[in-house]
């Protein structure tokens, strides 16, 4: 009895080793040389630093809608917009929209800053403008963001404990078969695209031809959009919602050569902003970008949102 119980428990050992050798085999590991995992970490550290600066994503602490008319701000919570606790003066003064044209009042005695300069009356431009006005008080900066025909107030908080804590995003390791050659094929008419996003409405954008893959010997195609010099090219896969955020992830390649070859970097694959922040808003994957293929490159899921 007692040798066959001690001759069970040695084959559970030596199945339990046998399993964390075998898991240990099974670990992704990285599939480049040297020089371009280089090169992807130096990508990486630069999408880090952009993420944790002043005009990244990462300290955004407020995203308040306006109604029409007067909207009072301030920390306090009589104010119509409530900045978060601890943070501002009680009551900073008002916004007032009219016809989607905003105007900053200031109450007496309270600081708000306009680059650099003490204001109490201003008309402020929005982020559709090449002049994006930018207003502060104590360690918090705002601006007016037009979405559609919605108007409101994008916040940022420069003592953001999300910016202090925030130690990098989990990543698919560094893998140059997905770096692929890929072609792009000009439609004969330019077609319009669906763009959602996530507050429920979108945008039609212009395509005017396809980019066209292949992985495992299937055949796939997105939809990109023209971004200056570069193509923008908003994605879904299989592993979105599982290891990779579940409302698509965003990619950039360069144009086509004269033979229409395109470099597809999945390894450069990354997060929308809100996938960090609620208070960002986000277009999310076309129906044409849903690929039935699981793109294991590039970033993975941050946080909870």
């Amino acid at each position: 009895m007692i040798k066959r119980r001690t001759t069970s428990i040695l084959i559970i050992l030596i199945l339990f080793v046998t399993g964390l050798f075998n898991g240990c085999d099974n670990e992704p590991k990285q599939n480049a040389d040297e020089e371009y995992i280089k090169l992807i970490n130096e990508w990486d550290n630069k999408r880090i630093e952009n993420l944790k600066s002043k005009t990244g994503w990462l300290n955004l602490a407020g995203l308040y809608w306006l109604k029409e008319g007067e909207n009072k701000f301030g920390g306090n919570n009589e104010n119509d917009i409530v900045f978060p606790d601890g943070k501002a003066d009680d009551f900073i003064g008002s916004f007032i929209l009219n016809n989607g044209q905003v105007t900053l009042k200031v109450n007496p005695g309270v600081k708000v800053y306009s680059n650099n300069e003490l204001v109490t009356d201003l008309i402020v431009m929005p982020d559709t403008s090449e002049n994006t006005t930018i207003m502060d008080h104590n360690n918090l900066s705002w601006f007016v963001i037009i979405r559609d025909d919605k108007v409101g107030i994008r916040l940022r908080d420069y003592d953001s404990e999300t910016v202090k804590t925030f130690n990098g995003i989990d990543r698919f390791p560094v893998d140059t078969t997905w770096r692929i050659k890929a072609k792009y094929i000009k439609f004969e008419t330019t077609k319009i695209i669906t763009v959602p996003n996530i507050l429920g409405t979108f945008s039609e954008e212009e395509s005017k031809g396809e980019i066209v893959f292949t992985k495992n010997g299937t055949t796939y195609s997105l939809a990109p959009i023209a971004a200056g010099d570069k193509y923008f090219i908003i994605f879904a896969d299989e592993t979105s919602g599982i290891y990779t955020y579940g409302a698509g992830r965003f990619l950039y390649s360069n144009i086509e050569d004269e033979n229409g070859n395109i470099i597809l970097d999945f390894n450069k694959a990354y997060n929308p902003p809100c996938a960090f922040s609620k208070y960002a808003t986000c277009p999310i994957p076309p129906k044409e970008n849903h690929l039935k293929l699981s793109v294991t490159a590039g970033e993975k899921n941050w946080g909870n949102h």
